[in-house]
């Protein structure tokens, strides 16, 4: 009899749980983009069934800077597959929205499209959070953008976490904003451009915030090895959480991917770029099982330590 195929196996949730990382950042998986306005309930199982294998539990899924209406969309669609198929929502089981609240200049903008970015409005999240039936968890924004603060202290109220990412806030604006109640780093050490000032730059004023929790995507091309080294021993090691940033090309073979209005290619070096941009990455192609023996190599930790950092602990920072 042949195997059956991975599209259509369905998740053993005792199975999963007990390998149980947990993925706060994940754009697609398994050749599948989440971003995708017509994404299927057989393109979500293929790539749940895909963090399954590598031994990812749950995951918030992420989507990127787009236009507040085809996000509400997107978030709709997905929560219609969610609901005529439960065991999906076993591993996801939330939405982690980075933009369209983040600074659209060169560098800090990333991957995302300038032209959707803008400040916070209240309004407009509230059409997010009915479209996503409620279950946005994490909300990454830049804090200089004018009425964070405010807008902080709603999220917060509704008990959805607050991180700061493609941001180049100054010390002032740093501190209203973990005053309102931000507590998370999204990918420190990226989103940020090639070069700034070795000092007085977004890396430095976080790294030095020991009360703010602090992502980082150990695949060693976000952040080469020593830097990861250098930038976990600047936090608190209780405060470190890793994520791996994945999308499509993540569990997949190399090859040319989608996300969003992106394609991207992907080497036999697993490294996601932007067609003709040597340096400018697109997410990471990297699964939590790899991500998990990249910290335990590439920062001396244990391997209890690193499994802790990509999941028990992510749970309890998420409220889980």
């Amino acid at each position: 009899m042949s195997a059956q195929p991975a599209a259509s196996r369905k998740p053993s949730p005792s199975a999963v749980a007990a390998r149980g990382y947990f993925d706060l950042q994940v754009n697609g998986f398994a050749g599948v983009d989440f971003q995708q306005a017509d994404l299927t309930a057989h393109e979500l199982r293929r790539a749940v069934v895909g963090l399954n294998d590598h031994g990812t539990s749950r995951i918030l899924l992420t989507l990127i800077t787009d236009s507040i209406a085809r996000l509400c969309a997107k978030l709709a669609n997905i929560e219609t597959i969610l609901r005529r198929h439960p065991s999906l929502a076993e591993t996801i089981v939330g939405y982690h929205l980075e933009g369209p609240y983040l600074l659209p200049e060169p560098g800090y903008c990333g991957a995302h499209q300038p032209k959707w970015m803008h400040a916070p409005r209240v309004a407009e999240f509230e059409q997010l959070w009915t479209a996503a039936g409620g279950r946005i968890r994490l909300v990454t924004l830049a804090p200089e953008l004018p009425g964070s603060p405010a807008f902080i202290r709603y999220l917060v109220a509704k008990q959805v976490r607050v991180a700061i990412g493609h941001s180049n806030a100054n010390a002032q604006q740093i501190d209203a904003a973990i005053e309102a109640g931000l507590t998370l780093c999204t990918h420190l050490g990226n989103g940020v451009p090639l070069q700034v000032d070795r000092h007085e730059n977004i890396i430095q004023r976080l790294l030095g915030r020991d009360e703010l929790y602090a992502a980082f995507i150990p695949d060693g091309i976000h952040l080469p090895p020593n830097v990861l080294r250098n930038f976990v021993r600047a936090k608190p090691p209780a405060r470190v959480l890793f994520t791996t940033d994945c999308m499509s090309a993540a569990g997949a073979p190399p090859g040319k991917y989608h996300l969003g209005h992106l394609q991207v290619e992907v080497g036999a070096d697993g490294i996601v770029r932007q067609p003709g941009k040597v340096r400018h990455f697109a997410g990471s192609s990297l699964a939590m099982d790899a991500a998990a023996a990249n910290v335990v190599a590439m920062t001396g930790w244990t391997p209890s330590q690193a499994r802790a950092a990509c999941s028990t602990r992510v749970a309890k920072y998420l409220g889980y």
